[in-house]
């Protein structure tokens, strides 16, 4: 099954008979709260609130979200927050976190602390869901937001995270389009030489249940049209499910892109830890955070 819109994922969520639970880390930001108080009120989650009681129960009250005493936890500064957020997950009391009011390097150092976090032994990867008025379905773009210059076997690890969610979104066999700026391999740019070799390991079985096509540029992964004028003969050609950037840069970008100039609908989630984790900027706005924690909901299980 291939959704076309973040609607039918709702749709998909609200099937599901568990309620999850999400640890909300420094609770106290109004936005991020909001977000949380919305996806409770739809009935997806059940919230944990870490950070500030005071603080917290006084931006509740300002956004008339009804919470309990027993559903916060007192931590009085960014560090110990995150780390309690890490435990509850670890304890089975929280099925994926959320970042707050802390920093995203705050956020993300005890979840890759190798002795008490939340590692898997891979690697930790950001995917980004994207719903584009001019696309026949959803997309995945990554990474956009964790690792910068992805290595190689990095890029191996990626896709096989990506792979993953889109398979919890009901695509059995995603289409993932390495991007280059020319689907010609050329020793002078590393990325299209890599972009073949997750090819050809895909094609050794190497990285499986999906199709690796590479190196390919943006428009022959997006417009079926340029593919034949082109004569470019693949089956991912204008039907990509996920897109695998060069590097960080080239992520922010086209995801930035998508959503300022494309009009594109987006979720984020940093994936291929114990649970995923909605770490959305600042400047998201509250429909790309609801559509991150729904997100979450589907790919926690």
């Amino acid at each position: 099954m291939r959704y076309r819109h973040f609607q039918e994922l709702l749709e998909l969520v609200n099937t599901k008979t568990d309620r999850k639970t999400v640890a909300l880390v420094r609770a106290e930001d109004p936005h991020a709260l909001e977000a949380v108080a919305e996806v409770t009120r739809e009935g997806l989650v059940t919230p944990l609130l870490i950070g500030n009681r005071e603080a917290i129960h006084q931006t509740a009250e300002q956004i008339s979200f009804a919470i309990t005493d027993d559903q916060i936890l007192d931590a009085e500064d960014p560090e110990s927050a995150a780390s309690l957020g890490v435990q509850t997950v670890r304890e089975g009391r929280a099925d994926f976190l959320m970042k707050g009011k802390l920093e995203t390097s705050q956020m993300l150092r005890p979840v890759v602390n190798k002795a008490t976090g939340l590692g898997l032994g891979g690697v930790m990867s950001h995917v980004a869901v994207n719903e584009i008025p001019a696309y026949h379905k959803l997309l995945l773009t990554t990474d956009g937001g964790m690792l910068p210059y992805p290595t190689l076997e990095q890029k191996k690890s990626i896709i096989e995270n990506a792979v993953k969610v889109m398979r919890k979104l009901g695509c059995d066999m995603p289409k993932v389009c390495v991007l280059a700026a020319s689907e010609t391999p050329n020793p002078k740019m590393p990325e299209s030489m890599e972009a073949l070799a997750l090819k050809e390991m895909n094609q050794k079985g190497e990285i499986g249940d999906c199709i690796v096509e590479g190196p390919i540029s943006f428009d022959l992964a997006m417009v079926k049209e340029r593919a034949v004028v082109k004569n470019y003969q693949s089956p991912c050609a204008g039907d990509a499910d996920i897109l695998l950037v060069p590097n960080i840069h080239a992520g922010n970008i086209l995801g930035k892109s998508l959503t300022e100039m494309a009009h594109a609908k987006m979720a984020g989630l940093i994936v291929g830890a114990k649970c995923p984790i909605v770490l959305t900027s600042r400047g998201s706005s509250a429909e790309e955070k609801f559509n991150s924690l729904m997100l979450a909901c589907i790919v926690s299980g």
